[in-house]
């Protein structure tokens, strides 16, 4: 065979074996869109976003632990692993399928604003941060957006050259202690456990508390995020914690949380009483009464905490009963969207094409609107849930997009049932952000 060929005979091969992975990565079947083939099990998977964490789950199931279990202790692991998301210091959500009851069961473990904190001092105090922000920002003309020398001042602003555009208006910062509250994801973990599990905790807790003593290498993608949080060393503890040798972890290498294991072990020994009435709930309280801190948490904030098992609210998309947690969340939005995406026939607009992604993110756009007039605390306000998700609402919503255009600006919907008590306004400012913690799934079959 002529020598010249071969070459040009193996380039002409990989090139017909690559037109197969054209349009999908490298993908030969499947979703063309798809990056990941699908997980195949028969008595059970986990699906979190760390490959470790994900091991976690699969060797409580295997140990004969239930679905929650599994769903417990990869959460503890996500909080280590990926501390740039969540961790116990936030709030949990749930949505369990209990096949022994046949039941959708959702728990909303948020936590409360602080006793200490009033209405009239987070506005004063919001106000405070947004103007020192807002004189830095002025001050440094090459940045949109700057950090102020305190930590507990820092906010954003929609227009860093003008202090007057903020003078009446009071945003909740980013960051400090203003936008804190009790956190909800431990007392999330029993009240699951109470109900569903069948490991004792510390053996649920074990795997993360080994980790966190002894180290776990820490993946590239959370290396980068991680690295982006250098600018919040100014905070009481978080260097120590989160920034050994003054920088942020690379990818690789292999990162320990003494302190956090020592507190899951106390977790794991004393259970829920423990974070919120003993010993942790005592060394919160002092650490948040420091000047230098400034927090407004005290030990009855922690004491009074409970989570709540709430009904969870469902709307039917193309046959498919999808289900969310109610307000405080923002789950509803997610219905809301399904509801008028409904009015659309998606698939012969080709997935992805403008047509698809307008379609999206206009629906997008109206009920975000709709969440940031109507969603709140139940306790504080009556909110129209039924109205908000019926399919008769989505209509008169769909009718708003335009398949041409963008639309600069969207009003809320015209809800009448809306009744708003004048004390909704405290939980509207303090719950603006959620960090929850449920990263995380389990399935175990045949039961829960």
């Amino acid at each position: 065979m002529n020598e010249t060929a071969c070459p040009l005979l193996a380039l002409s091969l990989c090139f017909l074996v690559s037109l197969p992975f054209a349009a999908g990565g490298d993908r030969v079947t499947g979703r063309f869109f798809a990056t990941r083939s699908e997980v195949i099990a028969q008595h059970g998977m986990a699906c979190t976003s760390h490959p470790l964490a994900t091991q976690i789950a699969l060797d409580v199931l295997k140990a004969g632990g239930s679905a929650v279990d599994a769903a417990i202790a990869a959460d503890a692991a996500l909080g280590l692993m990926e501390p740039t998301g969540s961790g116990i210091g936030g709030d949990l959500f749930a949505i369990v399928w209990d096949a022994k009851t046949a039941r959708l069961y959702a728990l909303n473990a948020s936590g409360r604003s602080p006793y200490g904190l009033t209405l009239d001092e987070l506005r004063k105090r919001a106000k405070q941060a947004a103007l020192s922000s807002n004189v830095a920002q002025a001050s440094n003309a090459s940045s949109s957006v700057a950090q102020v020398s305190n930590p507990s001042s820092v906010a954003q602003v929609s227009n860093p050259s003008s202090v007057a555009q903020v003078s009446n208006l009071c945003l909740v910062p980013d960051f400090g202690p203003l936008p804190v509250s009790v956190p909800g994801c431990v007392d999330g973990w029993f009240e699951l456990h109470n109900r569903f599990g069948k490991l004792p905790m510390a053996d649920i807790l074990a795997p993360t508390i080994r980790y966190a003593r002894d180290g776990f290498p820490v993946t590239e993608l959370i290396a980068y995020y991680w690295a982006a949080g250098e600018k919040l060393k100014g905070y009481p503890g978080f260097a120590a914690t989160f920034l050994p040798n003054g920088k942020a972890p690379a990818k690789g290498e292999v990162h320990r949380n003494p302190m956090l294991a020592a507190t899951l072990a106390k977790i794991a020994a004393g259970g829920r009483d423990v974070f919120y009435k003993g010993e942790l709930a005592d060394a919160m309280d002092a650490f948040c009464r420091r000047e230098d801190v400034g927090c407004f948490l005290r030990k009855r904030d922690f004491e009074e905490h409970a989570s709540t098992w709430v009904d969870p609210v469902s709307t039917n998309y193309r046959g498919y009963d999808v289900w969310e947690i109610m307000p405080n969340t923002q789950g509803l939005a997610a219905l809301q969207m399904l509801n008028i995406l409904e009015g659309f026939d998606l698939k012969a607009m080709g997935h992805n094409s403008a047509a698809y992604l307008h379609t999206q993110l206009e629906t997008k756009k109206l009920a975000y609107e709709d969440r940031a007039r109507y969603y709140a605390d139940p306790e504080f306000a009556k909110i129209p849930i039924e109205k908000l998700n019926s399919k008769d609402y989505a209509a008169e919503r769909r009718k708003l997009i335009n398949p041409k255009r963008a639309g600069r600006v969207f009003p809320a919907g015209d809800v009448a049932a809306a009744d708003f008590e004048s004390s909704f306004a405290i939980r509207h400012w303090i719950f603006p952000v959620w960090l929850p913690q449920t990263a995380c799934s389990a399935k175990a079959t045949p039961s829960t």
